[in-house]
């Protein structure tokens, strides 16, 4: 690696937790969001001559993100489906919080898995990653209005699949 990489080695770094995040919500398995975020870097890396200099490193990587994630999913389609095996998920139950925590947990990424990828996005981006709106819409490259009615229609559904799937805990209102 030469020294122009260097220097921007310790911003990856810092974005790799928040692009892991990312990655999650857009592919819905670790597997696959490892796999993205290994593929994200390694294209920043081979790209760095086009990243400009004093412009946000976190907005340029969440956009490779996301072109290398719609580019597999095109080439997945073209392919035709691939059968995945479902990962078994070992739930240790310290007390009943921790439990209901859990489901509540396995529910939201259930949910967000059903959701469209456009909604999905904009959700990681700035429900779960705590961006502006502007950043957000500027890494997806849509308007700002856009990116409100995708966020406004993904909390509704995926309110209504969490809150549906947990209608028997208790405390809920029925």
């Amino acid at each position: 690696m030469d020294s122009s990489a260097d220097h921007v080695r310790p911003q990856m770094l810092a974005i790799l937790p928040r692009l892991r995040r990312f990655a999650l919500a857009l592919t819905g398995a670790r597997a696959d969001a490892d796999d993205l975020v290994q593929d994200t870097v390694e294209r920043a890396l081979r790209s760095l001559h086009q990243f400009t200099p004093g412009t946000r490193m976190d907005s340029w990587m969440f956009r490779i993100a996301k072109n290398l994630w719609i580019d597999s999913l095109r080439a997945r389609k073209a392919r035709g489906p691939m059968v995945e095996l479902d990962e078994a998920i070992a739930i240790s139950v310290d007390g009943e919080r921790t439990a209901e925590a859990k489901m509540m947990l396995t529910d939201v990424e259930r949910g967000l898995a059903v959701l469209p990828e456009d909604q999905r996005a904009a959700i990681a981006l700035v429900l779960i990653d705590g961006l502006s709106y502007r950043e957000a819409a500027s890494i997806l490259d849509v308007p700002i209005g856009t990116l409100t009615s995708r966020l406004a229609r993904g909390r509704e559904t995926l309110a209504a699949l969490v809150l549906g799937a947990n209608a028997y805990a208790p405390g809920r209102p029925s």
